[in-house]
């Protein structure tokens, strides 16, 4: 998201190596990371990570430990990485099954987890009703079938319901950062009992991190014991490693700020318009939509409004022939659907090269 090798993050991360990658011992970047974090997202703790998986992972088993319940709730066609539990979908009568190449799953799906569709107020109170769920995990917009928007009573759906069943709200900020420097949950004011990042905030650097609210982490001390909090599955040796915490430090400070999304956002929305252009000048059954500095277009006349929607709209033929005609004249898309992200190095001249190519290779389809 943040483009490749800027100064800033190179500095501190040449100084690091001189000094040493990792000594199993936290280091003073951190106490500036997990502040700064907490300024943005407002959560009050912070842990750090390798992945945003592990952050994932970690937030989860934290969930079912304080609340004593087995049960999560994810959405269709979600994405949270290579967490057990999520790499799960509906089949056509609506049970939980293992998603499409999901290799070797532990356990059947259907054990830990309920799937529901975005979007679906209903699905989500049915799927609470049992009192058996620790947390529902949610991209606050799903980003990895398309950009898929809530509806707008959503999110307050979302919480008020998560409270009334006594079930905890972890919202994966991990590719939604694109939409402000605290993400969706600092634009939009929302209010999880976690948060959780990823390598991004650390630009590229293998990190992650979560954050908790003041109860939720106030929880977790009481039920974590402090002479197990090594042995728990909880946790890594490279975890807040001294590489990553000076990387995220930089990054934080220098590069993923204010100006960073002053800048790139409205380059985003000039790409979205180009992309929309086309679109109506050859009436094609498309859709084209935004978040931040993040854009995809799709291959339905509507935005989707969930996983379902999204994935019955995918063409992998018709998405194979964009990216390389788009490779032959010189733009190398992102190497997984159609999305585009703007960095603080692309330039006016980059987003309308890319319409002028979009419209051309369009142009060409018979």
């Amino acid at each position: 998201m943040l483009g490749h090798a800027m100064d800033a993050t190179v500095v501190a991360i040449c100084e690091a190596v001189k000094k040493g990658t990792t000594f199993m011992l936290p280091t003073e970047d951190a106490i500036y990371n997990g502040k700064e974090l907490t300024r943005r997202f407002g959560m009050k703790y912070w842990q750090f990570t390798t992945s945003a998986s592990d952050a994932n992972r970690f937030v989860l088993r934290l969930a079912r430990e304080v609340t004593g319940r087995n049960k999560i709730i994810a959405y269709n066609w979600c994405y949270h990485g290579s967490v057990d539990e999520t790499v799960a979908t509906l089949d056509e009568r609506g049970n939980v099954v293992p998603k499409p190449g999901n290799i070797g799953p532990q356990v059947n799906p259907a054990l830990t987890t309920k799937i529901i569709e975005w979007n679906d107020i209903q699905a989500l109170e049915n799927a609470l009703k049992d009192e058996d769920v620790a947390a529902v995990i949610a991209e606050p917009v799903m980003t990895n079938i398309g950009i898929v928007h809530p509806i707008p009573e959503y999110h307050d759906a979302l919480r008020k319901l998560t409270k009334k069943y006594g079930t905890l709200l972890i919202i994966d900020e991990t590719h939604t950062i694109c939409t402000s420097v605290g993400g969706y949950t600092g634009a939009f004011k929302l209010e999880p009992d976690a948060v959780t990042l990823g390598k991004t905030i650390a630009a590229g650097i293998p990190t992650g991190a979560y954050g908790l609210s003041k109860e939720f982490g106030n929880q977790v001390s009481k039920c974590v014991p402090e002479q197990y909090a090594d042995v728990g599955g909880v946790g890594g040796t490279l975890a807040a490693n001294a590489l990553s915490m000076a990387a995220m430090k930089a990054t934080l400070k220098d590069v993923l700020n204010e100006e960073f999304y002053e800048s790139s956002i409205p380059l985003a929305e000039r790409f979205n318009n180009g992309i929309q252009e086309v679109i109506e000048q050859f009436d094609l059954p498309w859709n084209t939509t935004s978040l931040g500095n993040r854009t995809e277009y799709w291959f339905r006349k509507e935005p989707a409004l969930n996983g379902f929607e999204a994935e019955n709209a995918v063409d992998d033929l018709l998405s194979k022939y964009m990216h390389l005609a788009s490779i032959n004249r010189g733009i190398l898309m992102t190497p997984f659907h159609n999305m585009a992200l703007i960095t603080g190095s692309t330039t006016k001249e980059d987003v309308d090269f890319h319409t002028k190519v979009f419209r051309e290779i369009v142009g060409l389809i018979k």
